[in-house]
């Protein structure tokens, strides 16, 4: 008796990949990512904050921050089941949000939201996503090679100072990000010389320049480190920490001898620049196992 050959069943298609945009470069290369293994793309970039020429040459719909009815309509209509979030996109008032017909419902939970840090905001806003049927992917899932790997990248090593003091900073932003505070920090010499909070890491660096040029902060030459990690527990498919070419300019106008991530925890988009201009510097780019 003959066996008939098996087929093992195909996996069931994804169908288009929603792409809600931010600013800087991170949602195009998820974009061109996602296009690479053959899936098609639709784009949703945010009013005030995505770019109309990076977004121009894909299919896209723009949106304002709020619009649920509308937004959840045009992933329907393209047929986007899955939804990245991805790109800068700075929190906004309540006041400012663009509530449609379709949001009205949501007002008495959007409330809620704001009351907490971002985690809490957006994982409150995940959840809105995955009871309506969309399933959340990270932008690392479609684009793994956003993610910092572990080494150091570039001309310039850290010293076993620099070490010491990265791994001092993931200790402080583990403790914080309990409170869902920031994802970065500044140390120099185990000395926490700024935390990121609700400004951001570029702000946050503008703050240690003002300070290292007024005295508040006394350091001779290259010193200090700009520390990123996740906060424990947070949705990664959300809200990763990133570093970008204006970064390590930041940090180097703020006197630092350099940066390092938790690699796996971090992305970057752009990485021959932020190199290049790491190099240019003087300071060091690291990947560490935190």
């Amino acid at each position: 008796m003959t066996e008939t050959a098996q087929t093992a069943p195909s996996a069931p298609d994804p169908g288009t990949l929603g792409i809600i945009c931010g600013g800087g470069a991170f949602p195009t290369v998820v974009a061109e990512a996602a296009l690479k293994a053959g899936r098609k793309v639709f784009l949703l970039p945010i009013h005030g904050y995505a770019e109309a020429a990076a977004v121009a040459r894909y299919p896209h719909e723009w949106i304002h921050i709020g619009a649920f009815g509308r937004l959840s309509s045009v992933l329907r209509r393209n047929g986007c089941r899955q939804v990245v979030f991805v790109g800068t996109v700075l929190r906004p008032s309540i006041t400012k949000l663009r509530v449609d017909w379709g949001s009205l419902k949501l007002i008495p939970r959007v409330l809620g939201m704001f009351r907490g840090g971002d985690d809490h905001l957006l994982t409150a806003v995940g959840r809105i996503f995955e009871e309506n049927g969309f399933e959340l992917v990270g932008a690392h899932e479609i684009a793994p090679e956003l993610l910092v790997p572990v080494g150091a990248f570039g001309a310039h090593q850290p010293s076993a100072s620099d070490l010491a003091d990265a791994h001092f900073g993931f200790e402080v932003v583990r403790a914080l990000g309990r409170y869902d505070i920031g994802q970065g920090v500044v140390v120099g010499s185990r000395h926490v010389l700024a935390v990121e909070a609700a400004e951001g890491t570029d702000l946050m660096l503008e703050r240690c320049r003002e300070l290292r040029a007024n005295g508040r902060i006394r350091r001779h030459g290259k010193a200090g480190v700009l520390v990123k990690a996740p906060k424990p527990g947070q949705d990664r498919r959300l809200d990763l920490p990133s570093i970008g070419p204006r970064t390590i300019e930041l940090a180097a106008e703020a006197g630092l001898a350099g940066v390092a991530v938790e690699a796996g925890g971090v992305i970057a988009a752009e990485i021959e620049a932020i190199v290049r201009i790491a190099d240019e510097k003087g300071l060091f780019i690291i990947g560490l196992d935190s």
